[in-house]
């Protein structure tokens, strides 16, 4: 059996051993078994550590049937090998976890929520508590709650017991195991029975981000980041902060008050651009309506977005019993509408033949629409959509 160094200390970052067993699968992974391993498993919420073995790099590891098998892209050439761990990953890992076996002790004393589930993903980590909603008070309450303990700096230890001994523990949730039980403490706050990796003292966890709790299936999803991803995160947030503050060129400080001002001038100016909007295309459609050949209107425009267009053709089917085919050469889009009586299915027609030019999309007998990968194709359709058209007129 692999002896388990992350359980004597999850500091081993290098050591030394022999390869004991190497497995081959049909579908052509391969893993190796080591006498002695400092590399954890998936389990208990936590990914696996990966490395390498030698210089080759270990890709997974997985308990299987009493086993640690390390996924490897090869198999080392001798059998006594060096391994060294990502230890990056690793102590974000341990501080995760001690993080989270905290802030779960915090959610239960201050918000009398038990945790239910924790998940430590590659950008953030969460758990879900056992309350039906945490509003932004208790959050803020929370997280100071849980970062006065870090800075507290509490011992954190790991043993194991037997059920005995763990039955007079004030275990947070009793195991489903009943030997060799092993029980991470945090000093004055907890008991917990646990598998995972863990940083020795609170203060290692560095600090404690709470980023949002929302509703998740009748409970609350707390999510949050430890130690340097958390740093991470505020040096994130203080580049944004910093460019909005060159871009509005105020103080840190005034950003909010200076974006509500922008946003009222962007509504005033968004205002007067419908406006002008609205009185060119009265001027386009008299011009459009009185140029047409018949009843087909056909424009081509430069760049006119899809929903300008279908506002032009709505102002032209409602004004005269017209067709109008638009194409928008920038955006690539192809309109077709139809007003009074007349019998042509714009969404059918688009159906029919859309696909010979590798166009997309549909609409009603009214109105349809269709977006095409470039403005050759988009082009052509309306083309052959006018003399298509033409052509049932005459009929």
């Amino acid at each position: 059996m692999t002896k388990k160094l992350y359980y004597e200390s999850a500091y081993t970052r290098e050591w030394e051993t022999r390869i004991t067993r190497k497995v081959e699968r049909e579908d052509g992974k391969t893993y190796v078994v080591l006498e002695e391993t400092a590399f954890y498993p998936h389990g208990g919420g936590q990914p696996c550590d990966l490395g390498w073995i030698d210089t080759i790099p270990v890709l997974d590891v997985v308990f299987e049937e009493g086993e640690i098998l390390h996924k490897v892209e090869r198999f080392p050439e001798k059998e006594d090998v060096r391994c060294r761990l990502d230890w990056d990953r690793r102590f974000d890992h341990m501080q995760h976890h001690s993080g989270q076996h905290l802030l779960s002790a915090m959610c239960l004393e201050v918000c009398k929520a038990e945790t239910l589930s924790f998940h430590l993903g590659e950008d953030y980590a969460t758990i879900d508590i056992a309350r039906s909603d945490l509003p932004p008070h208790e959050l803020m309450m929370l997280e100071l709650e849980v970062n006065d303990q870090i800075y507290l700096n509490r011992k954190v230890t790991s043993y194991f017991v037997n059920q005995e001994q763990a039955a007079a523990l004030p275990l947070v949730k009793q195991p489903k195991v009943t030997d060799n039980i092993r029980i991470v403490e945090i000093e004055g706050i907890e008991y917990n029975a646990c598998g995972g990796t863990h940083v020795s003292a609170t203060g290692e966890i560095g600090m404690i981000k709470l980023l949002r709790a929302e509703k998740q299936k009748g409970h609350t999803r707390v999510y949050f980041k430890c130690g340097y991803r958390a740093l991470r995160e505020f040096n994130a947030g203080m580049e944004i902060l910093g460019s909005l503050s060159a871009r509005f060129n105020t103080a840190k400080e005034e950003i909010m008050d200076r974006i509500a001002k922008w946003d009222q001038e962007q509504k005033l100016l968004q205002a007067e651009l419908t406006a002008v909007k609205a009185e060119n295309d009265a001027y386009l459609a008299e011009k459009l309506l009185a140029d047409r050949q018949g009843s087909l209107i056909k424009h081509a425009f430069a760049d006119k977005p899809l929903k300008d267009m279908q506002n032009l053709a709505a102002k032209l089917t409602e004004q005269a019993d017209v067709i109008v085919l638009f194409v928008s050469g920038a955006d690539h889009k192809v309109l077709l509408a139809r007003g009074g009586e007349s019998e042509l299915a714009c969404g059918a027609l688009f159906k029919q033949h859309l696909a010979d030019f590798r166009g997309k999309g549909g609409g009603s007998d009214k109105m349809a629409q269709a977006g095409f990968a470039n403005e050759e194709d988009a082009k052509a359709f309306y083309h052959f959509a006018g003399e298509l058209l033409a052509q049932v007129k005459k009929k």
